[in-house]
């Protein structure tokens, strides 16, 4: 593995990635955390429910690649995130955790950058740039982990649409953090990805199991925001490819019922919920 190129740090750092029956995009997203800058890092995959296949791909990861990897699983019950994310901060280990998704490809800095970034009393929120389904599925192991999946120029000839989004992958500190800085976008805790310190998290009782899809993982963000943990972007500079996919799990009723609750949050200033972590967890590692 690459040897580190950050300044060296104080504290451990574990990233938590989410899934549910998709191994083959899971794959291509530990592919690119077999060859990150920074590779000391605690690995959880948190896993709504996936059936053996799943399991089979991370067997061969702990016998390939990453010898710790813990996989924290529970019947699958429909949509629920927030229950197998709080089951995975639950044994997390590492004084700060970046989360994310099980179709979001990091680039080789991304730990790096997270870890760089991290601060007293802030959370960072990053994002993503989308590819297409013919090109998510293009992506190989040799793509990924040579870096040539985040060139610009090479996704481009592979039918990458333009945007203005695609600058996300200028490969220039000082143009990134510009653009972190001029974003109108708002830093808000982003599923995808966020980190923050696993004793803030602690402290917010994690994340709120009433919630399904739908603004689900901003709700932590928004309780943190009113702890007084400020969210600071790095979406121009802690930098994932978002492969494409379905979302069946989508539905009007759980979109209103999150939209109440985050309102509920944010009129009552809520910084801890009653519906978050439950002790002790028995999570399947």
């Amino acid at each position: 593995m690459m040897q580190s190129r950050s300044s060296p740090v104080h504290h451990s750092i574990g990233v938590i990635v989410s899934t549910y029956n998709n191994p083959e995009w899971l794959e291509k997203t530990l592919w690119g955390y077999s060859k990150q800058s920074h590779d000391k890092f605690e690995l959880i995959v948190a896993d709504d429910g996936s059936g053996e296949a799943t399991k089979r791909l991370i067997d061969r990861m702990r016998a390939s690649r990453f010898p710790h990897l813990k996989h924290v699983w529970h019947p699958d019950n429909g949509f629920q995130k927030t229950v197998i994310l709080n089951r995975s901060l639950a044994v997390a280990e590492s004084d700060y955790l970046i989360f994310t998704d099980q179709d979001c490809v990091p680039r080789w800095d991304f730990v790096e950058i997270h870890m760089r970034n991290a601060a007293p009393n802030r959370f960072l929120s990053g994002g993503y740039l989308r590819l297409p389904m013919d090109l998510s599925k293009h992506l190989s192991e040799e793509h990924i982990c040579s870096g040539q999946a985040f060139e610009l120029a090479w996704l481009r000839s592979k039918g990458l649409p333009v945007s203005i989004k695609n600058m996300k992958l200028f490969d220039s500190q000082f143009f990134s953090r510009a653009l972190n800085a001029l974003t109108p976008t708002r830093a808000s805790w982003n599923g995808c990805n966020a980190s923050g310190w696993r004793n803030d998290l602690l402290a917010a009782n994690g994340f709120d199991e009433r919630m399904k899809y739908g603004g689900e993982d901003r709700e932590l963000g928004e309780r943190l925001e009113n702890a007084g943990i400020a969210g600071r972007q790095v979406r121009f500079s802690a930098i994932c490819l978002h492969l494409d996919h379905s979302r069946p799990y989508k539905n009007k009723l759980d979109y209103d019922t999150n939209r109440a609750i985050r309102v509920e949050t944010r009129i009552a200033k809520r910084i801890r919920t009653e519906h978050g972590l439950k002790d002790p967890y028995s999570p399947s590692l």
